[in-house]
């Protein structure tokens, strides 16, 4: 009896073992590919996901012996055995996710150019870059990189989900489920925490999760110079928007609530958008190894006690183009919001944004006639000096005037010099009796200096002149320096420069040459006039050498504009001199005869 159990058992374990190896030759079972080598369309149903087990109170440190201050992954074998990466592509974005920690790791421009790529926005240093990352605390707790399960809802909705357990035993599922739109550089991320039948209670000191972008946003830059690439803080509150400090030893922290908060470069921007929830937010500068300068926000929740949670946030990553923005206000997005005044972010603050609003809306009008940005602001440059033509004229007949009233004023400073309050009262007599006005000579150039101001401003944060050509190989893009010569990694010392620019030079002979044209006869025979004509243009040189060529271009036809302005009225005042001089000649002194001896 013994042996005939043994057999079975023998036989048995032979049958089952021939199964299996039969079913692993003929019915393999299935793999999961790669998210970003599968057809878009299709949807990826994976099975339950392991739980991760969360202990601690805070893990941005270290922590008692009693508490655990990480998330400690499942065995490898109970969940997803490999990275996956998801790539996502509308007209305007290439996206590329992983379901390390549900991240995004790249996020391009399809519309915007750097350098022979896309414009990347999701910006990394030495190490690839995780954003929209979600740690378990506050802004210092380490990211989540567990392993998440993938669900491809469509071509441009995907969902991320794993299990995690706390110290206490209690379960939830965090889901981040990230929708694009086809036609927009906003997409929505919804972060769902979900406890079942359990209520977890997620609470490190005090803060639930907190959702992180960074380090930096794109494109790539050498420094933040605050001239070709800078960085902006925003918040908007209540109508009102507000510059945020940003310090490099510590974040900032803002504590109430806000419709939404920026990071904003010179031509590109981020844009968070949270929900009713009264988050706490951050932006920090925490260096980075491998990129000059980071950027960062955070957004952090407050402790949450519940089954069921979902938080929804709006993220704009793109040009910091009015138009764009603007859809933002009327509605004509699809997510239907209306009145953000998120085009706040690229507009200009001050008190000269009127007058640059005037002057870009005459750059565009001559950029749609002749749809070339340089020659628009050639254009727009000639109709700003035929403007102030008049107001010049007024002031070159104010120099001739002022020069005939010369020997008066010189008779009454050397006949007053010792009563200076004398010699006021009667040279204001005098202006008057003659009807001169001495401030009419300065008002042509008071009113440039706001106008040079608002077209520096324009030429250099302008978005459409990004990539703008002017004259190809040499003028490729007027939001930039050009270039004749590179001699990079090499830079000339002190200096710093690497390229051999020629609007520079061109600009301070224009400058020298407009400067001699533009000189009286008494500012010629003074000697601090004749430092002013010769050093400003070289300190100049130096200041401009690395300016948006946009910005050059304009000030180099300002000047030509001037030489043949100045041409023009100096013209007509030597006839005006010489009909004054033939309506009041000088008395003609015969010379005294010599006594005969």
């Amino acid at each position: 009896m013994e042996k005939r159990t043994l057999l079975a058992v023998v036989l048995s374990i032979v049958v089952i073992s021939g199964f299996y190896i039969i079913q692993g030759i003929f019915f393999p079972p299935a793999v999961i590919r790669d998210e970003a080598e599968r057809p878009v369309s299709e949807t990826v149903a994976e099975a339950p996901a392991p739980a991760d087990f969360i202990g601690g109170e805070d893990l941005s440190g270290p922590l008692p012996s009693e508490k655990i201050d990480e998330i400690a992954s499942a065995p490898a074998e109970t969940g997803p055995r490999a990275e996956q990466r998801i790539a996502i592509e509308t007209k305007l974005l290439k996206v590329i996710l992983t379901n390390a920690g549900g991240d995004i790791v790249s996020y391009k421009l399809k519309e915007h150019n750097e350098r022979e790529d896309f414009v990347e926005m999701v910006l990394s240093g030495d190490t690839e870059s995780h954003a929209f990352t979600v740690a378990f605390g506050n802004l210092n707790a380490r990211p989540v990189t567990s392993l998440f399960y993938v669900n491809r809802i469509s071509d441009y909705v995907v969902e991320f989900y794993r299990d995690f357990s706390t110290e206490k035993g209690e379960h939830f599922r965090l889901t981040k489920r990230y929708a694009f739109n086809p036609d927009e550089y906003m997409f929505e991320l919804a972060v769902s925490l979900d406890g079942g039948q359990s209520t977890p209670s997620l609470n490190f000191n005090g803060t639930a999760y907190t959702l992180a972008f960074g380090p930096q946003i794109g494109p790539r830059f050498d420094k933040l110079d605050q001239r070709s690439e800078y960085r902006n803080y925003y918040t908007y509150s209540n109508g009102k928007q507000r510059t945020e400090k940003v310090k490099d030893n510590a974040p900032t922290i803002i504590t109430s609530r806000v419709s939404w908060a920026a990071i904003a470069g010179k031509y590109f921007t981020f844009i968070a958008v949270p929900d009713a929830t009264n988050y706490e937010l951050a932006f920090s500068n925490k260096p980075e190894p491998g990129i000059p300068s980071a950027s960062r926000f955070y957004m952090s929740r407050p402790v949450l006690n519940g089954s069921r949670t979902t938080d929804t946030y709006r993220f704009y990553l793109g040009p910091k183009n009015q138009n764009v923005l603007s859809a933002y206000d009327t509605g004509g997005n699809g997510f239907n919001l209306r009145d953000m005044s998120l085009v706040r972010v690229a507009n200009t603050s001050g008190i000269l944004s009127p007058l640059e609003a005037v002057l870009k809306w005459l750059l565009m009008i001559f950029y749609k006639v002749i749809p070339n940005y340089g020659v628009a602001i050639i254009l727009l440059t000639l109709l700003v000096k035929l403007l102030l033509f008049p107001l010049t004229k007024k002031s070159s007949e104010s120099t001739l005037r002022m020069q005939t009233l010369s020997p008066k004023i010189k008779e009454l400073q050397d006949k007053y010099k010792d009563n200076p309050a004398k010699m006021n009262t009667e040279m204001a007599e005098l202006y008057k009796k003659e009807g001169y006005n001495p401030l009419s000579g300065c008002l042509p150039m008071l009113l440039q200096i706001p106008i040079f101001f608002a077209m520096y401003n324009l030429f250099n944060n302008h978005f459409d002149l990004r990539g703008a050509l002017f004259i190809p190989r040499w003028i490729p893009d007027l939001s930039l320096p050009e270039s004749i010569f590179n001699f990079a990694p090499f830079r000339i010392p002190i200096l710093g420069w690497s390229d051999i620019r020629l609007l520079p030079f061109i600009y301070v002979g224009s400058q020298l040459l407009s400067g001699r044209i533009t000189q009286t006869p008494d500012q010629q025979s003074n000697t601090q006039m004749k430092m002013m004509l010769y050093v400003m243009p070289l300190v100049f040189f130096f200041i401009l050498y690395d300016v948006p060529s946009g910005l050059l271009l304009y000030w180099i036809m300002t000047n030509f504009l001037s030489m043949i302005q100045q041409l023009a009225i100096n013209k007509y005042l030597a006839k005006k001199r010489a009909a004054m001089a033939a309506a009041h000649p000088e008395p003609v002194i015969a010379p005294k005869k010599k006594k005969k001896r």
